[in-house]
């Protein structure tokens, strides 16, 4: 209907008494409450299905001719600045898929222009043909052991509530100071007490465990392997079993899964770039690879829909049951779910892996002039030299596909008197220089199992505090990649010498795009093989880069103000001492 239904003429549709607006023939519903399948129609009125089952008649009906119906899926934990588009862009890839909800933390964006780009997030999803539910970002900056670009204290993020769009708090990252009772961190978790509270805290096990939880925080997508994860669940946690493009658990978490605690797990995607999203797929790829992994198809597709919407307390969507809305993934093969039709609201908005016309989302608005020139650099303090000042350094160790690192500690080469990279034993030199507010700081150290033979990679997507970090394998090439990317407003870029070899611009906050997602994938893609054609095996070796610098996640990260023993929260030198082993 093109005007609001009032409740007596929603209840006379679902009588039967007027014709619904469509009518779903021929269905194989997915019945995520009882876990049945049966052959049935549907019938939609505005946003609304007001009826399963029985003789409806619709201005439009649809034969499926026995194509299976599920609820849309919800992505219960992702960043879209990730994606590195704007988020009406993000929506173009991911609605097709299936994906009609997302529960977002817009923190990346905030690090660096606080409530300004909430706002840009905002107003960007009103335009998208997905539903964006906020989680507000709970620690801006994330520690104090980083420079941001924007600090939010709770007299920021509490008049957010005020958002029809935002419902809760945003995964609370410095699990250290809730378990130490930091009066600040329980100060703001206490004041969204009532709402959902996500929760970030890898490795927390034992009372520390307990203490994290009795502050209120319900669930965590950092799990790595079962017994973590297990534990979490047995202390009433929700787990969100993340596949992204850098960290990739879902394989490993599946057989945490058993018909007694189903119901508390949900599938996330995190952090998940173009290339994987255009190719691979959104949460539609984790229920896929799950039920290739032996997960039943039901309980696949309950952790993407009804267990979400539970646990986000959106009890308007998750099932396809009258009076919630008709959110609706319609595919053909069960054992290997494509989305062929999928209806947002009571409307198709995509169909055959494609927005329809009609869906929009593309409209050409300018940018706020606030989310440009965010790069701030002050060049003529910027210097990669390092002064040998003993016989062994601390590094760090980039773990294949995990966002955690190894604290390891090696011997530096030192040529006339400057500890230098040693690409031959794949140990590279990092930099974090500060681009917020022209301070000139900057942090170094030397980082192994990014596999560079030579040149450098460099980017302003650091987790969370997003200042510019350049990794490579001669001080050159290094500050080649760092100046390219700064000269773009953001971005990403691979040198060899004066040479740019490649490069991303990403001019939204130094963080996104404003081309089409399809653009960025090739350029990333151009990024990658630059990247390989230097040496490197990895691959996405800027999405692990980007991790390196994210001082909450074990055990040794780089920020601007230097190496961080993210276990003991504290900043430590890159030479150990004589003797010592601290």
């Amino acid at each position: 209907m093109s005007h609001p239904m009032t409740l007596s003429q929603i209840v006379a549709i679902a009588r039967g008494d007027e014709p619904a607006d469509l009518v779903l023939t021929n269905a194989r519903l997915i019945d995520v409450l009882s876990g049945r399948i049966d052959l049935t129609e549907i019938a939609i009125a505005g946003p609304l299905v007001v009826g399963v089952g029985g003789a409806y008649r619709g201005r439009e009906a649809v034969d499926l001719e026995g194509r299976y119906v599920c609820p849309g899926f919800i992505d219960a934990h992702v960043h879209l600045e990730s994606a590195l588009v704007r988020p009406r862009e993000y929506a173009r890839a991911v609605v097709p898929r299936g994906v009609t909800t997302v529960i977002t933390n817009p923190h990346e964006i905030a690090n660096v222009l606080g409530i300004e780009g909430i706002r840009f997030m905002l107003e960007d999803t009103e335009r998208a043909a997905m539903d964006d539910f906020v989680m507000v970002p709970s620690c801006v900056p994330a520690t104090p052991m980083a420079t941001s670009g924007a600090s939010l204290a709770l007299a920021d993020l509490q008049p957010l509530l005020s958002e029809r769009r935002v419902i809760g708090l945003g995964e609370v990252m410095d699990f250290h100071g809730v378990v130490a009772g930091d009066a600040g961190v329980l100060t703001e978790i206490d004041a969204f007490q009532g709402h959902p509270i996500d929760g970030h805290c890898p490795g927390l096990g034992g009372t520390a465990l307990n203490a994290y939880l009795a502050a209120g925080i319900t669930s965590d997508h950092e799990c790595t392997e079962p017994g973590e994860a297990e534990e979490k669940l047995r202390r009433g946690m929700k787990i969100f079993i993340r596949e992204g493009s850098a960290v990739r658990n879902l394989k490993a978490l599946l057989p945490v899964i058993t018909p007694a605690n189903e119901r508390w797990l949900c599938f996330c995607t995190d952090d998940r770039q173009p290339p994987d999203l255009l190719e691979e797929g959104s949460i539609d790829h984790l229920i896929r690879q799950a039920i290739v992994w032996g997960i039943a198809p039901m309980t696949a597709i309950r952790m993407a829909t009804l267990n979400p919407a539970e646990h986000f307390r959106l009890h308007d969507r998750g099932v396809v049951v009258p009076g919630r809305r008709a959110d609706l993934v319609v595919f053909r093969d069960l054992a290997v779910p494509v989305p062929e039709r999928v209806y947002q609201g009571g409307v198709l908005v995509a169909r055959d892996g494609a927005m329809v016309p009609s869906a929009g989302g593309r409209e050409v608005t300018d940018l706020p002039l606030g989310v440009r020139n965010t790069i701030f650099l002050d060049w003529s303090r910027v210097d990669f030299r390092i002064t040998a000042r003993g016989r062994r350094i601390r590094v760090i160790g980039a773990v294949t596909g995990q966002v955690i690192t190894e604290s390891l500690v090696m011997e530096p080469l030192v040529v006339d008197g400057w500890a230098v990279a040693d690409p031959e034993r794949d140990l590279l030199k990092i930099a974090v220089i500060e681009r917020h507010h022209s301070s000139g700081r900057m942090g170094l150290g030397f980082v192994k199992g990014i596999g560079l033979k030579r040149g450098a990679i460099a980017s302003t997507v650091v987790h969370d505090h997003h200042n510019l970090i350049v990794i490579g394998a001669d001080d050159r090439s290094m500050e080649s990649a760092a100046r390219a990317v700064a000269e773009e407003g953001g971005g990403q870029a691979a040198a060899l010498g004066d040479r740019v070899t490649a490069m991303l611009p990403l001019p939204i906050a130094g963080l996104m795009s404003d081309e089409p997602i399809e653009w960025v994938r090739d350029r990333m893609n151009s990024l990658i093989a630059a990247a390989r054609a230097l040496g490197s095996p990895l691959q996405d070796p800027f999405a692990t880069m980007s991790f390196l610098g994210l001082e909450v996640i074990p055990s040794l990260k780089l920020t601007d103000l230097g190496l961080v023993d993210v276990n003991a929260m504290e900043i430590v030198p890159l030479f150990l001492p004589e003797g010592g082993t601290k």
